[in-house]
């Protein structure tokens, strides 16, 4: 049986408030000649303090050994099973950046990058270039590609080497592989359709790259777009429908104010930067809402950078302003992420992350440092991360009892 279902059946309209704080990919690796992870070196007094007087645990998004990605490791936390709920990162990085998709539209998430005189790639991202070059350069393509018969292209950028294409047209399916390598050293991949249904998109994307290839030759840095996650669009069930939740997300990328809006949150401001984060929490909190997500990204980005160092400051920032989330005095707050970035891999991991839930209800552990070695120990154990929604949704107040 899907325990999320049974969610469904028992969520109440009334009951406590629960936040949500995500600090994208901050799980990680003992990293050489630091004693140990990101976590386990930052100096965290608060967030210490806060694991002292929660419930923690570990979280495993998918599966053993599995590795997600964002779209995938958010869903769960939001009590949407992955494996069910498979969604590429083209229709959350569309609906991220308000693109008005329509029903059927196939998206992609595009990378602008950088590849060598054999065509071979050299950096996936482009050096990181800035938005507005982004945004020139997809004017760019969008003024300049043209597309055979009945399929629409639209580009928009989302930010720094970041963008997303949408086709439309009738008769579109998205099964299509990805042409990031997802490393350098080698050529992008062609793109290869894996059903009759998904041809038309093929070949729609095949003259797309052929002519971005033109287009871009004289760049020194984006000179090349490499492209993931394509999907075709379809409606998912909000969280209201499902746990009876109005959620707020506060959220510097486009991509994770995407996942909000597919999942019927409301949608802030994106603020900049990390105390702005915080401070929208503080200004928004009211009784129109009774869930909020706050996203921090930076964890993620420079464990991907293989910065760890960064990634140490931005848990130490997080830390200094947790007080802020705390002295709204939430039912249920919520910290963890939605995967492991380890800094030493320079990517995405399998690893587990922890978590810890705080709220009165919470059975208290002896854990006493946020981290991924002492969470081990919590009273959670080891468990889904799809099991957290409703952990939180029991904390508020907000599931009913099961059976007689």
């Amino acid at each position: 049986m899907d325990i999320t279902r049974v969610w469904e059946g028992l969520a109440e309209p009334d009951g406590g408030s629960i936040i949500y704080v995500i600090m994208d990919g901050v799980g990680g690796l003992s990293f050489p000649g630091r004693g140990g992870t990101a976590l386990e070196v930052a100096r965290t007094p608060n967030l210490d303090r806060l694991a002292g007087e929660s419930s923690c645990g570990l979280l495993e998004m998918v599966g053993p050994g599995i590795t997600p990605g964002s779209g995938p490791g958010h869903l769960a936390l939001f009590g949407y099973d992955p494996l069910e709920h498979d969604l590429g990162r083209g229709v959350l990085s569309a609906l991220g950046v308000d693109f008005d998709l329509q029903y059927g539209d196939v998206a992609a998430r595009i990378n602008f990058a950088t590849v060598d005189n054999d065509g071979n790639v050299v950096d996936r991202r482009a050096g990181r270039i800035d938005t507005e070059t982004n945004r020139v350069l997809c004017e760019r393509l969008r003024d300049e590609i043209t597309l055979e018969g009945d399929v629409e292209l639209f580009i928009r950028t989302v930010s720094e080497h970041r963008a997303v294409l949408v086709l439309r047209g009738p008769g579109l399916e998205a099964a299509l592989n990805d042409t990031d390598p997802q490393r350098t050293g080698v050529p992008p991949l062609d793109p290869h359709a894996a059903d009759e249904g998904s041809e038309k998109a093929e070949g729609a994307i095949r003259s797309f790259l052929d002519q971005s290839r033109e287009l871009l030759a004289g760049e020194d840095r984006a000179n090349m777009v490499l492209l993931r996650g394509f999907e075709k669009y379809k409606p998912f069930p909000s969280l209201e429908e499902r746990f009876k939740l109005s959620g707020l997300c506060i959220a510097e990328y486009p991509m994770y104010r995407g996942i909000s809006r597919l999942l019927g949150m409301d949608i802030l401001t994106p603020p900049s930067g990390i105390k702005a984060s915080f401070e929208a929490l503080e200004s928004s909190w009211s009784s129109d809402h009774n869930f909020y997500f706050l996203h921090i990204k930076k964890t993620d980005s420079y464990g991907e950078d293989g910065d760890f160092d960064a990634k140490v400051g931005v848990i130490e920032e997080v830390d200094a302003l947790i007080g802020k989330a705390v002295d709204l005095d939430p039912d249920v707050l919520v910290v963890t992420a939605d995967h492991s970035t380890p800094a030493l891999m320079k990517a995405h991991s399998w690893h587990p992350v922890p978590v810890m839930i705080r709220a009165r209800l919470a059975r208290v552990d002896r854990v006493e440092r946020f981290d991924e070695v002492s969470c081990v120990n919590g009273t959670l154990g080891l468990r889904p991360g799809v099991h957290l929604i409703g952990l939180a949704l029991a904390n508020a107040g907000r599931l009913g009892k099961y059976g007689a």
